[in-house]
């Protein structure tokens, strides 16, 4: 390219002088030259890694679904996927040599002082803000464990009626007259008892898992009619975790409300074998198993067995074992307490006329 300055002097009418001035010519532009003018690119940023919890709720399409975090002196856990406004699943019960774990809670300061109203039960349904929650570890000595010489009482119900008299049949002692069972039933919400899930009763009577006096496991056997259309709804009205036990070659629907387990109640052994007792104590091991894991396929959990009639041996023992059941319940009365027999749980049975002040007498 030429540059050039042209200056034109007027004098007068005419041009005078015109100069011509030619520069140096310019290096042409070339594809690089463009290229180093044109400004650089920001570059991407390195995104923040997502943490346990975001990861965990990335792998979820359910808008209700929320991350549950742990915390606590020596809890080293994933997080778990729960359900907004479910009842909690599954939450872990860790295990540390000389302590005792002593439940979950929304604030330190109430897992530090293992504050009874404040840990999380069976019955509480998750509630998250934006989709996580942290819960915090409260934890004993195995000494405070041991002092505290709880016995936990499962409380067995059966039948129930409106008749404040009671039914006039052979079965009398089972109907529980409704109104006693509201009033039962209230007691335990206003008292505000601690409900434990079946595995927590487990880790208890192996000492590893501190449960306060003040708790109680309720159950209703059979899953009669009566249960399901009288206190089934009462139970779920107030917000209270119960066991069914299903015989489930009688029963396969599901529960009737989101406060009910449903549990085995065996399949179909809940009747007389060749000896006029129940076939829990007739048939052999492979036998009973066999009937549990069909009963537990109907229910969608292994876990417990309510032995029909109260029949049971160590043959029936075995049954449960060969078949993944750990916790067998009797009808024999009891508590359950550190060390008891995992195939032999105890009850307090709830028979016909009882208050609510015979139950105060039996649970405190």
């Amino acid at each position: 390219m030429i540059s050039a300055v042209i200056a034109v002097a007027l004098v007068g009418a005419g041009v005078c002088a015109v100069a011509l001035t030619l520069g140096p010519e310019a290096p042409p532009v070339t594809d690089e030259a463009v290229a180093s003018a044109t400004p650089s690119e920001t570059p991407t940023p390195t995104p923040t890694p997502l943490t346990p919890a975001e990861a965990l709720l990335a792998t979820s399409t359910d808008p209700q679904s929320c991350a549950v975090s742990f915390a606590g002196d020596g809890v080293a856990l994933d997080p778990q996927l729960q359900t907004q406004g479910v009842r909690y699943q599954n939450l872990p019960i860790p295990r540390a040599e000389g302590r005792v774990f002593a439940g979950w809670y929304d604030a330190a300061a109430d897992a530090a002082a293992m504050t009874q109203t404040a840990r999380l039960n069976g019955a509480d349904l998750v509630t998250c803000t934006d989709r996580q929650r942290t819960l915090h570890a409260g934890w004993t000595t195995p000494e405070a464990n041991t002092a505290e010489a709880a016995g936990i009482p499962i409380l067995m119900y059966h039948q129930f009626t409106r008749n404040p008299k009671g039914e006039d049949n052979w079965l009398r002692l089972n109907y529980a007259y409704i109104g006693d069972f509201d009033a039962q039933m209230a007691h335990i919400q206003q008292s505000r008892f601690y409900l434990p899930t079946w595995d927590e009763l487990s880790a208890f009577i192996d000492g590893k898992l501190y449960l306060p006096k003040h708790s109680v496991i309720i159950t209703d056997d059979d899953a009669d009619s009566t249960w399901l259309e009288m206190a089934a709804p009462i139970v779920n009205d107030r917000k209270l975790l119960t066991t069914s036990f299903v015989i489930t070659s009688a029963r396969s629907e599901g529960p009737p409300n989101p406060f009910v387990l449903q549990r085995s109640h065996t399949h179909d052994m809940h009747r007389a074998g060749a000896n006029g007792k129940g076939r829990m104590v007739n048939d052999d091991a492979d036998t009973i198993a066999a009937d549990l894991n069909r009963s537990a396929q109907v229910l969608g959990a292994k876990e417990v067995v309510a032995y029909p009639f109260g029949h049971y041996n160590d043959t029936t023992k075995e049954g449960l074992r060969r078949a993944g059941f750990e916790l067998g319940r009797t009808i024999e009365h009891g508590y359950v307490r550190i060390g008891t027999d995992k195939l032999a749980l105890p009850v307090i049975r709830m028979n016909y006329g009882m208050t609510v002040d015979d139950l105060v007498k039996e649970i405190g």
